[in-house]
C-alpha cells in the first residue's frame, strides 16, 4: 500500500482533493491531509510516505521548502506540485528537483489523479524483482559476506570484551573490509522471515538472499550496513548513516529506519511472498554493547513477534548492564520467551526452551531455589493464559499449578507443566480463528467510540501496533470491505444519529464526526446519503408535548 499526503492551506482544495483520493484506489493508497507544510512535517516525523501533492506557494513555508525537508525524511519520496500560471518561477525550480512533477489547478481533477496513478505507476515498477536483481553483487561478495558474517557472530559473543581495543577493532575492519567505522555508534535491527511450511533448505537461502537485495535497494544510498545469520536463523544488520546522510538524519535515524522497513516488508510480500518481522534498537549503542543490544532485541521479538505477521518493533528500553545478567535473570528471561511461544502459538519452539530450561536446572549440582523459582514462574504464565482466555473447563487438572508439593518430584512437577501446556496448544489451534476476530472488534469498537478523533491507518496501525499496509489487509479479509469504508460508514451512522436528536447544529455534527469543514461534511453526507445534513434533518418529525 502506497501512502499519500495532500498539503495545500486552502481547506476546502485539501478537503476536496483528499474525498476524491480517500475513493479513488482504498486498496492500494492510504491518503493523509496538512493545511500547512509545518503540518505536513509533523505527518512525516510520524510515518513513511511515497507521494507528497502539495501546493507549490503557501504562507509559513512554501511547497519548495517543504520538498526540501521531505527529501531530508523520506528520500524516495515522489513531488507533486500544484501550481498557477502566475507562479512560473516556483513552478521553473521545482522542475530542476529530482522526483517531483507539476500539475497546474486549471487542470482540474482528471489530470491530478492521472498524473498520482503515473507516479504510483512509477513508484511499482522501480520496486520490481527484475531491477532489484540487477543492482545484486552476490556472486562477487559471498566469501567476504561469510568471513564478515563469522568475524561479527564472534563479536557478538563478548562484545565487551572483544572490542575494547579499538585500534585493533579497526585493522579487523579494514582486514575484511567491513565497511562501517569502528568508533561510531551502530543500530542493530533483527529481521525474521517466515518461510513456507514446505520450504528447502536451498530454498530458504534464495529467499534470505534476494531479501538481502530489497534490503539494500532500499537502504544502501543513505546508510552503510551489513547482515549476518545469527545462530537461530534470522538476519541481523548492523546499520551506521551513510558519510552524506550523517547530518541529514540528525535524531530521525530510527525513524526513517521504521518507514523504510515498513517499504522492505512490502516488496518481499509482494516480490517474493513472504512476510518478514523486524525489531529494532531504539537508539544507536557503542560497538561493546552489541552483545546487550542483541540479546535484548532477541528478547523483544521473542516477546512479540508472531509468525506469519508483519511487524516493526523498535525497542525503546535502556539496555541491561552486562554485570547484571546472572542466572535469576536469565532464567527470567526464558520465562519470557516461554510466555511469547505460547501467545504465538510456537508449540515446537516452546518445548525445545523448556527443555533447554529443564537441563539448565537439573544439573548434578541443582539451585533448588532457583528451580523453585522456575517452576512457579512458568506454572503463574500457563495459569494467567488459562484465565485470560477462560479455558478453565477446557483444561484438565490445573489445579496443581500453584502447589508443586503435590508433584512426588520437580522433575515430575515440570513434566506435568509441560502437559498442561499441550492441552493450552491444543486448544488455541481450536480459538484461532475467534482470536484473530477479536482483534478486529477491539479497533472497530475503537473507531465507534473515536468517530471524530482521527482515524488515519497510521493512526489505528500505531494503536494497534501493526504495519500499516498488513492491518488494511487484515480487516478486509476479516470484514470483507476497506477499512475506509467502515469508517465511513461509522460516522454516517453517527451523524444520522446526532442530526436525529437534534441538538447541534450541523457545523457541530461535522466536527463530532471528525471533519474540520462544514462544507467537505455536507459533500460527504450528501454522497453517502443522497441528501444534505440539513435536508436530512428537516424530515425528522418534531417531538411535540402533549
Amino acid at each position: 500500500m502506497y501512502r499519500l499526503l495532500i498539503v495545500d492551506d486552502e481547506e476546502i482544495i485539501t478537503d476536496s482533493l483528499y474525498e476524491v483520493f480517500a475513493k479513488l484506489m482504498p486498496d492500494r493508497l492510504d491518503v493523509c491531509k496538512a493545511y500547512s507544510g509545518k503540518e505536513a512535517l509533523h505527518w512525516m516525523s510520524r510515518t513513511r510516505f511515497d507521494i507528497v501533492l502539495t501546493d507549490i506557494r503557501m504562507p509559513g513555508m512554501s511547497g519548495l521548502e517543504l520538498t526540501e525537508e521531505i527529501q531530508a525524511y523520506w528520500p524516495r519520496c515522489k513531488v507533486v506540485f500544484l501550481t498557477g500560471f502566475s507562479e512560473f518561477d516556483y513552478a521553473y525550480k521545482a522542475i530542476q528537483m529530482p522526483d517531483v512533477r507539476y500539475v497546474l489547478k486549471t487542470e482540474g481533477y482528471d489530470k491530478v489523479t492521472q498524473t498520482v496513478r503515473e507516479v504510483i505507476d512509477e513508484i511499482t515498477r522501480g520496486n520490481q524483482m527484475s531491477e532489484l536483481a540487477l543492482q545484486s553483487r552476490e556472486q562477487k561478495l559471498v566469501l567476504e559476506l561469510m568471513a564478515q558474517g563469522d568475524y561479527l557472530r564472534h563479536l557478538l559473543q563478548e562484545s565487551h570484551v572483544l572490542c575494547q581495543d579499538q585500534e585493533a577493532l579497526a585493522d579487523e575492519f579494514r582486514e575484511l573490509n567491513i565497511d562501517l567505522d569502528p568508533v561510531a555508534p551502530v543500530v542493530l535491527v533483527l529481521g525474521r522471515l517466515s518461510y513456507p511450511a514446505d520450504c528447502s533448505y536451498s530454498e530458504r537461502s534464495q529467499m534470505q538472499t534476494s531479501s538481502r537485495m530489497i534490503w539494500s535497494s532500499y537502504l544502501s544510498e543513505q546508510t552503510r550496513q551489513i547482515s549476518i545469520m545469527d545462530k537461530h536463523g534470522d538476519m541481523l544488520w548492523f546499520l551506521q548513516p551513510s558519510q552524506q546522510a550523517e547530518e541529514k538524519f540528525d535524531n530521525r535515524l530510527i525513524r526513517y529506519l521504521e518507514g523504510t522497513l515498513e517499504l522492505i516488508q512490502e516488496t518481499c510480500l509482494e516480490s517474493l511472498g513472504l512476510t518478514m518481522a523486524f525489531t529494532v534498537s531504539g537508539s544507536s549503542c557503542t560497538w561493546e554493547t552489541i552483545t546487550s543490544q542483541y540479546e535484548q532485541l532477541r528478547q523483544l521479538q521473542q516477546l512479540k513477534v508472531s509468525d506469519g505477521i508483519s511487524v516493526i518493533i523498535t525497542d525503546r528500553t535502556d539496555l541491561p548492564d552486562s554485570s547484571e545478567m546472572k542466572e535469576e535473570y536469565r532464567i527470567g528471561r526464558k520465562v519470557e520467551i516461554l510466555a511469547a511461544h505460547l501467545d504465538a502459538d510456537r508449540k515446537e519452539k516452546f518445548y525445545e526452551c523448556l527443555e533447554e530450561l529443564s537441563a539448565s536446572l537439573f544439573h548434578p549440582s541443582p539451585n533448588v531455589q532457583l528451580t523453585i523459582e522456575a517452576y512457579y514462574s512458568i506454572a503463574l504464565v500457563l495459569l494467567s493464559y488459562i484465565n485470560r482466555w477462560g479455558l478453565h473447563r477446557q483444561i484438565g487438572d490445573y489445579g496443581k499449578l500453584m502447589r508443586l508439593d503435590d508433584h512426588s518430584s520437580m522433575k515430575i512437577g515440570f513434566q506435568y507443566l509441560s502437559h498442561i501446556a499441550d492441552d493450552i496448544f491444543r486448544m488455541k489451534r481450536l480459538d484461532e480463528r475467534e482470536r484473530a476476530s477479536r482483534v478486529i472488534d477491539q479497533i472497530c469498537h475503537y473507531i465507534h467510540e473515536n468517530v471524530g478523533e482521527d482515524l488515519s491507518l497510521v493512526r489505528l496501525a500505531e494503536i494497534n501496533y501493526f504495519n500499516p499496509t498488513y492491518l488494511s489487509r487484515f480487516f478486509k479479509q476479516e470484514r470483507g470491505i476497506n477499512l475506509s469504508e467502515y469508517i465511513d460508514q461509522s460516522r454516517i451512522r453517527k451523524a444520522m444519529e446526532l442530526l436525529r436528536e437534534g441538538e447541534l447544529k450541523v457545523r457541530e455534527v461535522a466536527a463530532a464526526v471528525g471533519y474540520d469543514a462544514a462544507h467537505s461534511f455536507t459533500r460527504f453526507f450528501k454522497k453517502e446519503t443522497g441528501m444534505t445534513p440539513q435536508e436530512y434533518k428537516d424530515t425528522i418529525p418534531i417531538a411535540r408535548g402533549g
